[in-house]
């Protein structure tokens, strides 16, 4: 099955990990990390710096891709359109 994501296409068989989660601020200059939206609710509680969200995607073959959006809306958006390809 192919899904496409920003205009990106990618064969699920493929895929080894595609999920959803926060870009936060680490405090070392510019870098960022990932981390849970569960825990950008629950633990976060106004303590980081929020930089977007996104969609990551881990290929076999070690391949990343990062797909970023400036809000929860449009990344939730994002998600649903995902959702409604792999039910196709």
């Amino acid at each position: 099955m192919i899904i496409t994501i920003k205009d990106k296409q990618f064969d699920t068989a493929k895929i080894t990990q595609l999920y959803p989660a926060a870009i936060i601020k680490t405090g070392h200059g510019d870098e960022t990390t990932q981390v849970s939206l569960e825990w950008l609710e629950v633990e976060a509680k106004g303590k980081v710096e929020l930089e977007g969200f996104g969609i990551f995607i881990h290929l076999s073959d070690d391949e990343k891709y990062s797909f970023v959006y400036e809000s929860r809306e449009a990344l939730d958006e994002a998600i649903g359109e995902l959702s409604a390809q792999l039910q196709e």
